[in-house]
C-alpha cells in the first residue's frame, strides 16, 4: 500500500512480526557522494533513515543509483556521530553546552581580530553542505569577520576550471547538461575516470556508446572506461598541454578547424595558429608518448564530429599548470566549434556533491555569490547596502594561503566546516603543522575526523538528511533536499550555528527563520538565480542556472549565441612539466586516484560494511614490470618515500598504471597518500600539484604488515622523508 502526502513524500504500509502495522515514509532528496546529483528517496522509520531507493523518473539518474548512493544510510547513521559540542581539555575533549562552546568561539575570533585584524581570521566552508549553509558561511566571513578569507575544497579540485574558463569564455562551469551525452556522436574524456568517480555519468556514456557514439579516453592510466573505449590515448603523466597543442597543429595543418565558428565567435585565432605551428606530430609524440597515428586519428575525430561532448576531471586540473591545462582544453573545443549546440560542450566533472554550489554561493576569496567580483567597488557597495555593514576591501586568502599564513604567524583563528584538509590537502605534515600553529581552530563536523582531532572546539553538525536546502550538481542544476529526520542529540545545521555565532558577535543580519529565507535572500542578490524559488525548483526537479527573467525555465545549455565575455578567447599556452620528475633518488612518478567504492577521506563510505568489504585497506598500484624488477609480489607490503614524507601500504600489481608510474587512492587514513604529494602551486588558481610527484619505493619483508604513520613515528622512522 502506497500513500502520497502533500509534501511529496510517500508512505509504504507494512506489517511487522508482531502483527502491528507501521508506515515507512520515503522523503525525496539528492545523493551526496559526487557531483552528478542523483535523485534518491530516503526511507525513514522511527526518525531514522533505514535505507534509500532511486527516485523514479529523475532527470539525472533515471531511476538508478551507484553502490555509494545505495549505501547512503550508513554514512549518516547516528552511530559514531557527534551529538554535542566538544571543548579541548588537555590532550582530549570534554562535552560542553552550546552556550559555552559558542562563547568560546566568539571570544577567540574577537581576540584574533583585535590582535591581527581581518587578515588573521577565516572560514573554510564545505562542498558537501547545502547552498544555504555555504551562503551563510561566506556572509559570516564578510559581514561578521570583515574578511574575504573564505574558501573551500574547490581550491584543490576545480579552481583551474573557474580560472581558465573564465579567461576564455567568461564562465567557469559545465557548458552543457548531462543529458547532452545522449546527443553526442563523440564523447571525449580527458583526465577523468567517470565509471569510478561519477558512476551514473559513466553509465550514461556507455549507453551512448552502445547506441553508436564514439568514446575516446585520454588518460595515463588504463581506467575501466579506457579499457571499454573505442580509443584510449595513453599519454605521459603531466603532458596534457603538449598533447592538446599537438592536436591543434594537426587540425590547422589539415584545414579541419571550424572557420565559420571561429570567425563569428572567437578572437586571437592567428596568435594561436602561429603558437602551435612548429609543434609537429613527431615532436608531440616524443613529448607525450602517444604514437603519431593516434594523434592524427584523435585530431580528425574531434574536429569532424557533429557534436563532441568534451569532459575532463582532476587529471587536468591538479597540476601546477592546471589553469593552462583547462585553457588548452578550451582552445581545442573552440577551434573545432564544439561549444554551444546540443551534444557538445566543455564540461568539468565536479567531484563533491555541492562543490559547484559552494563556488556559486561565493565561498571563494575573489567572488561574492553568483561570481560577482569581490574587488569591484560596485559589488562591495551593493552588499554593504544589503547586509548593513561595510564589506572588506582587501583581497582574501585561499585555503592554502591561510595555512601558509598560519605557519608564518600571520593567521590566528580558523573555522573549518565539514572539510578534511589533513587527509585531502597536499603535504600532510605541512597541513598539520599549520593547523597546530593557529591560536584557535573550530571544526564543524558529523564525526570526529582527523582534522577535528586538532581542533580547540568541535561543533556537531546536521547531515543533509536532517535539514532543508538545495544542492547544485556539476551541470548547474539546483535541486531541493528535505529534512527527513531530526539531527542526533544536539547537532545543528551549519547555517544555524553561524547565525547564532553572528548574533553573539554583535551582528543581527543572519537571523533567518528557515533555509527558504536564506535562499530567498541569496536569489534577491544574485542575478543568475533571480527566478528561482523553492516552489519553482520543486515543480521541475530543479533548474539550471542562469535562471532569470530571460531564462525562467533555466539554461541547460550555455553559450548558444555568445559567451559571457563576448567573443571566445583563444589563448596560446605552453607545456609545463611537473614540478617534480623522477630522478636517481626518487625514480618513480606518483599520482593519486579515487576508487569506485569509496569517497573523499572515507569518513562516509567506510562506515558502510558493504563498501568497506570491497576495498578494506589502502593500496598502491604498480605495473607488473616494475614489480618484477623490485622482486615485489601482489599484496606485499611496501614503503614509499617522497621529499615530504614516508608511508607504508600494500601493493596491487596491475597494468592499470604504465611502467614507471605508481598510483594510490586517498581514501584511507591508515595510508594517507597526501603525506607524499607536492604542494607546488598553479600561479593563477593556487591549485596544488596533487597529480604528480617523485617517489622511491622499497618492498617490506614478506609477511610484514604495513604500519600506519603513527606507528612509524613511534618506532623512530623518518616520517618527514
Amino acid at each position: 500500500m502506497i500513500k502520497f502526502a502533500d509534501d511529496g513524500a510517500f508512505y509504504r504500509g507494512r506489517i511487522d512480526l508482531t502483527g502491528r502495522s507501521s508506515a515507512m515514509q520515503v522523503i525525496p532528496s539528492v545523493c551526496t557522494f559526487c557531483g552528478v546529483g542523483c535523485g534518491i528517496g530516503l526511507r525513514v522509520e522511527g526518525n531514522r533513515v533505514v535505507g534509500v531507493e532511486p527516485q523514479p523518473g529523475h532527470p539525472v539518474s533515471q531511476g538508478q543509483l551507484c553502490s555509494k548512493g545505495w549505501s547512503t544510510s550508513f554514512a549518516i547513521d547516528p552511530a559514531d556521530r557527534l551529538t554535542q559540542p566538544l571543548i579541548r581539555e588537555g590532550a582530549g575533549f570534554r562535552p560542553a553546552s552550546w552556550d559555552e562552546a559558542l562563547e568560546r568561539v566568539a571570544g577567540a575570533f574577537r581576540d584574533a581580530l583585535a590582535e591581527g585584524g581581518p587578515r588573521a581570521v577565516g572560514v573554510i566552508s564545505c562542498a558537501r553542505a547545502t547552498n544555504e549553509d555555504n551562503y551563510a558561511a561566506q556572509k559570516f566571513a564578510r559581514a561578521v569577520l570583515g574578511t574575504n578569507n573564505i574558501d573551500h575544497c574547490a581550491r584543490i579540485c576545480h579552481s583551474p576550471s573557474v580560472a581558465g574558463l573564465s579567461l576564455t569564455l567568461g564562465s567557469g562551469a559545465m557548458s552543457a547538461s548531462i543529458a547532452d551525452i545522449d546527443r553526442a556522436d563523440l564523447i571525449l574524456l580527458i583526465g577523468a575516470d567517470a565509471t569510478e568517480n561519477h558512476a551514473m555519468i559513466g553509465a550514461r556514456i556507455l549507453r551512448a556508446q552502445a547506441r553508436g557514439a564514439r568514446l575516446v579516453v585520454v588518460d595515463p592510466r588504463k581506467t575501466r572506461l579506457a579499457r571499454l573505449a573505442d580509443l584510449h590515448v595513453q599519454l605521459r603523466l603531466g603532458s596534457n598541454i603538449a598533447l592538446l597543442n599537438g592536436l591543434l597543429h594537426i587540425i590547422f595543418a589539415n584545414g579541419w578547424e571550424n572557420l565559420q565558428f571561429l570567425r563569428e565567435r572567437c578572437e586571437n585565432l592567428e596568435a594561436l595558429r602561429e603558437h602551435v605551428a612548429g609543434l609537429t606530430p613527431e615532436l608531440t609524440s616524443a613529448q607525450t608518448g602517444v604514437p603519431v597515428a593516434v594523434l592524427q586519428q584523435l585530431a580528425y575525430e574531434v574536429s569532424q564530429a557533429s557534436a563532441a561532448f568534451i569532459a575532463y576531471g582532476m587529471g587536468i586540473t591538479q597540476f601546477q599548470s592546471g589553469t593552462n591545462n583547462v585553457v588548452a582544453v578550451s582552445n581545442l573545443a573552440l577551434v573545432c566549434g564544439q561549444v554551444g549546440h546540443p551534444g557538445a560542450g566543455i564540461n568539468p566533472l565536479r567531484g563533491q556533491n555541492n562543490v559547484q554550489g559552494a563556488c556559486d554561493m561565493g565561498c571563494l576569496p575573489n567572488v561574492y555569490p553568483g561570481y560577482q567580483e569581490a574587488i569591484s567597488g560596485e559589488v562591495q557597495d551593493k552588499f554593504t547596502k544589503a547586509w548593513g555593514v561595510p564589506m572588506p576591501r582587501m583581497p582574501g586568502l585561499t585555503s592554502l594561503g591561510m595555512t601558509g599564513a598560519a605557519l608564518s604567524g600571520d593567521f590566528r583563528a580558523l573555522m573549518i566546516m565539514g572539510e578534511e584538509p589533513v587527509l585531502t590537502d597536499p603535504d600532510q605534515h605541512h597541513v598539520e603543522r599549520a593547523l597546530r600553529a593557529l591560536d584557535f581552530l573550530v571544526v564543524v563536523e558529523l564525526v570526529l575526523t582527523e582534522t577535528a582531532r586538532l581542533a580547540d572546539v568541535v561543533l556537531p553538525a546536521a547531515s543533509f538528511a536532517e535539514k532543508d536546502g538545495t544542492f547544485t550538481n556539476c551541470e548547474r542544476r539546483v535541486q531541493r533536499i528535505r529534512r527527513a529526520v531530526s539531527p542526533p542529540g544536539e547537532a545543528r545545521t551549519d547555517w544555524q550555528i553561524l547565525a547564532d555565532l553572528a548574533g553573539r558577535m554583535g551582528y543581527a543580519g543572519m537571523n533567518w527563520a528557515d533555509a527558504e529565507a536564506i535562499f530567498a535572500e541569496m536569489t534577491s542578490l544574485t542575478p543568475i538565480f533571480s527566478a528561482m524559488s523553492y516552489p519553482v525548483l520543486d515543480a521541475h526537479h530543479g533548474l539550471h542556472w542562469p535562471c532569470d527573467a530571460d531564462h525562467p525555465q533555466g539554461s541547460p545549455l550555455l553559450h548558444t549565441q555568445g559567451f559571457p565575455r563576448g567573443k571566445g578567447r583563444l589563448l596560446p599556452v605552453s607545456q609545463v612539466d611537473p614540478d617534480e620528475c623522477p630522478d636517481a633518488e626518487y625514480p618513480f612518478f606518483f599520482t593519486t586516484q579515487r576508487l569506485h567504492f569509496h569517497y573523499g577521506g572515507g569518513s562516509m563510505t567506510r562506515k558502510s560494511p558493504l563498501l568497506e568489504r570491497e576495498t578494506p585497506a589502502g593500496l598502491l598500484f604498480i605495473h607488473p614490470q616494475d614489480a618484477a624488477s623490485l622482486g615485489l609480489r601482489d599484496g606485499q607490503g611496501v614503503r614509499l618515500r617522497s621529499r615530504r614524507g614516508c608511508l607504508e601500504t600494500r601493493a596491487q600489481v596491475s597494468d592499470d598504471v604504465p611502467p614507471g608510474t605508481l598510483s594510490m587512492p586517498y581514501h584511507f587514513r591508515e595510508a594517507p597518500c597526501n603525506i607524499l604529494t607536492n604542494s607546488a602551486q598553479d600561479p593563477q588558481s593556487k591549485m596544488p600539484e596533487l597529480k604528480a610527484c617523485a617517489v622511491a619505493i622499497e618492498p617490506l619483508p614478506l609477511g610484514v604488515a604495513p604500519r600506519a604513520p603513527g606507528e612509524l613515528a613511534e618506532e623512530g622512522d623518518d616520517v618527514q622523508g
